[in-house]
């Protein structure tokens, strides 16, 4: 299970008790789960990302590469973990 995985099992954990208590294979669910959370923070970093611009520096493109991966875990975090149970209301 990648970082990924984990996060999402955590969240479903302490989040959605009720869901999570009732799967009947978690560790397969959120393999699959990280493994795809992974796929699109890819995609869409590499979106986020853009052209490099002339006379970028080094730690610019490094700081720029790293926004663009942390923009797109966030976003994909957001789209892909369900909200609390107590929140559905």
């Amino acid at each position: 299970m990648n970082h990924y995985g984990a996060l999402a099992r955590k969240h479903w954990a302490k989040y959605r008790p009720s869901e999570y208590g009732s799967m009947s294979d978690p560790e397969s669910f959120f393999t699959d789960l990280g493994e795809q959370m992974a796929e699109q923070v890819l995609t869409l970093s590499r979106q986020l990302e853009g052209d490099d611009p002339a006379g970028e520096t080094y730690l610019d493109k490094v700081g720029r590469l790293n926004m663009a991966r942390l923009m797109a875990e966030e976003q994909v975090m957001r789209e892909t973990l369900p909200v609390a149970e107590d929140d559905e209301q």
